[in-house]
């Protein structure tokens, strides 16, 4: 199917590894022109070799989302270069399992702005530009927000208020024809799922410990690849979905809405 994404102009936050190069990758394969913000992490080379095999029609911004206040001028280059900002997929953040009873209000608010502020500000400063291609935003969240995981109440804060966001935004931006959706991700294959396994001690263990997880997984007891999170997000993206505006949607085997006890 034509998800009608040529040339469009859409940028990924944490697009270089996990979840966003999936989506990234996915874009390009659809003729869009993905603008990938992440931070100097040793990543870019792959990145780029990956990519080019697919297109050379893309950018990059190295920066810090923390560094809150650097998202504007990088916006206001991809305007300049463009003319146009068709979509913006908020992606970039991470698990820190910072825990309630070990974890300082000081800690908490840290990891607040590490997951949280950056989706505000970059929907905050591109406004104009999605009301004026009636473009879409994809905001990836977390099953933490509504399952909960026992040790980590900064992450699921933060993945609770952007699924609030995405109402809220959904809301706002329907008189411009906006349309605002989250991708709730749920036990997918990526490489900081991969580092957490590895805590679980040696070889056996980890096996053991994925054996667990997959286990309650009710479709096909494996874990979501990131390309079919990636497939979520670019139909959300596209026009193929114009009247689906204020979802979450879970992409996850169920794992969230079914009984996990399923045999």
């Amino acid at each position: 199917m034509d998800l009608h994404l040529k040339n469009k102009v859409i940028i990924v936050t944490g697009g270089f590894k996990g979840i966003g190069k999936g989506i990234t990758l996915r874009l390009a394969e659809e003729g869009a022109i993905p603008v990938v913000l992440n931070r100097s992490d040793g990543a870019d080379d792959e990145f780029r070799q990956d990519i080019e095999q697919v297109t050379d029609s893309y950018d990059t911004y190295l920066i810090d989302l923390n560094n809150t206040d650097e998202i504007a001028p990088i916006v206001e280059s991809v305007m300049k270069k463009y003319g146009h900002i068709d979509g913006v997929v908020n992606n970039a953040g991470r698990n820190d399992n910072l825990a309630l009873e070990t974890t300082s209000w000081r800690q908490f608010e840290e990891s607040l702005h590490g997951n949280l502020t950056h989706y505000y500000e970059l929907v905050h400063q591109r406004g104009p530009a999605l009301k004026a291609s009636k473009g879409s935003v994809v905001n990836i969240g977390s099953k933490t927000a509504l399952t909960g995981q026992g040790k980590t109440s900064a992450y699921a804060a933060a993945k609770g208020a952007i699924l609030g966001l995405t109402r809220e935004w959904a809301a706002a931006l329907a008189p411009d024809e906006v349309r605002v959706n989250a991708v709730v991700v749920a036990e997918a294959r990526t490489p900081l799922y991969a580092q957490w396994i590895k805590t679980f001690g040696d070889e056996q263990a980890q096996r053991e410990q994925l054996a667990k997880i997959t286990d309650r997984i009710p479709l096909g007891h494996r874990m979501t690849e990131t390309s079919e999170i990636a497939d979520t997000v670019a139909f959300l993206l596209s026009d193929r979905s114009s009247h689906t505006t204020g979802q979450w949607v879970f992409p996850d085997g169920g794992y969230v809405h079914l009984d996990r006890a399923l045999d």
